[in-house]
């Protein structure tokens, strides 16, 4: 930049329960820095914004002292926000944006985001001093705001919408209303996943796993959707939200978040262990949020669920304080849609491989997590008992299609003698 050329900035603020706990600005240069103001980093008592700055976690004092700055990209905390894939660039059309403009698509959406932040732009005449002390020759300017009504943001590679649901109808969060329903339309890509969704959670929801309200809903009970691509399917399948209650926001972050990686990082880095660590030592109940992880992550062998990568694992501070593991989401029997497939997503005691895994794998899982083995295998044997007693007379009430559920069936003769169905 020009010695005498002045760098505009943009400058959004963040609230989170209400409360102002920093400043984000977006350069010229494509520079985007997150500054914390004082009263937040100085409070011991403060709502926990992402599990890095919890006072309890090593360095959160520093880290809130440091400016928070990536290149053209938002922070990883941040970018996680934000929806991908199609969902990404059919707002991004309606801002006339670039995709990767994340500044502008957190500006767009941030009063109906994940959790409990909200983010709103700032009027350049009341940006305080300090935040643009620190560039020489910066100016803020406005931020023009979109005048397109439907604003919502949940991360996934799906369509998928935050919905408010009235006598039955289902209808896209507008002005200061918050969805209480997740959407999800069916795919153009693969064969009723709608269906997939609602019996593969429901199976989870059998042994044990602990998930939120799920139905499946008629396409024409859905009002005010976009301009999206619909197979000739009747039904989407709809999760309840627990990020919200009551007309209220409860925060909330996924794993990907916690361990500071991108989206497109969430099946190469990080892995079972690390999250199991991460929950044993800071949630408010360690020992059942890792029973409950363990009953999930057998429950992902059992289903063939291959996605549950770092997104698909979160943490919901009811408390506003406090982590504790959030209620399962996302999980479906990927492997029918894909040939051969034979992985979870990450490693699991030194496997990725469904049909090699077993009790040994768990154990050198707990080992490596430092969890307590007998906390565990109780849990892992009470899954296989009410899976191998119930899961074959309710599949066949459940509304999966019967090809998928045929595929499913032979996936359970295929795993390893400790885990078979």
């Amino acid at each position: 930049m020009s010695i005498h050329q002045v760098d505009e900035v943009g400058v959004l603020k963040l609230l989170l329960h209400g409360r102002l706990i920093g400043y984000l600005t977006s350069h010229r240069s494509g520079r985007n820095a997150l500054s914390f103001v004082d009263e937040f980093k100085e409070d011991r008592s403060r709502p926990t914004f992402t599990l890095t700055t919890h006072p309890d976690f090593p360095r959160s004092d520093i880290l809130l002292n440091e400016s928070w700055t990536r290149s053209h990209r938002l922070h990883p905390v941040l970018s996680n926000l934000l929806p991908e894939g199609a969902l990404r660039e059919l707002i991004a059309q309606g801002l006339k944006v670039h995709i990767d403009n994340e500044f502008q698509v957190l500006s767009y959406l941030g009063e109906d985001l994940p959790g409990a932040l909200i983010v709103q732009p700032v009027d350049p005449e009341e940006v305080p001093e300090n935040i643009l002390s620190s560039h020489e020759k910066a100016k803020a300017v406005k931020i023009e705001s979109s005048v397109r009504e439907n604003k919502f943001s949940l991360a996934g590679v799906q369509m998928k919408f935050s919905m408010k649901e009235k006598e039955g109808r289902y209808n896209l969060s507008r002005g200061g209303a918050l969805g209480d329903w997740i959407i999800k339309t069916p795919s153009t890509m693969h064969q009723y996943v709608p269906l997939n969704e609602f019996t593969a959670m429901s199976l989870a929801s059998i042994v044990g796993v602990d998930i939120p309200d799920i139905k499946l809903v008629e396409l024409d009970r859905l009002d005010n959707l976009p301009q999206v691509n619909l197979p000739d399917e009747k039904v989407a399948f709809a999760i309840r939200r627990f990020d919200r209650h009551d007309g209220t926001r409860v925060h909330m972050e996924d794993f990907a978040q916690v361990l500071v990686k991108y989206p497109h990082e969430k099946y190469r880095f990080g892995n079972y262990e690390q999250i199991g660590k991460i929950l044993y030592q800071y949630s408010g109940d360690g020992i059942h949020d890792i029973q409950q992880l363990a009953r999930r992550l057998l429950v992902n062998i059992l289903l063939a669920n291959g996605d549950a990568h770092l997104k698909n694992w979160s943490l919901l501070y009811s408390d506003q304080v406090t982590p504790r593991l959030s209620p399962a989401y996302d999980i479906l029997t990927t492997s029918v849609y894909i040939e051969d497939e034979k992985q979870f997503a990450l490693n699991l005691g030194k496997t990725k491989n469904w049909y090699e895994v077993s009790y040994e794998h768990f154990q050198l899982w707990s080992k490596k997590a430092d969890i307590p083995w007998r906390v565990i295998k109780p849990h892992l044997d009470d899954v296989l008992d009410k899976a191998r007693t119930l899961w074959p007379e309710k599949l066949q009430e459940l509304p999966m299609l019967e090809e998928h559920k045929i595929k499913l069936k032979e996936h359970w003769k295929k795993l390893s003698r400790d885990f078979r169905v």
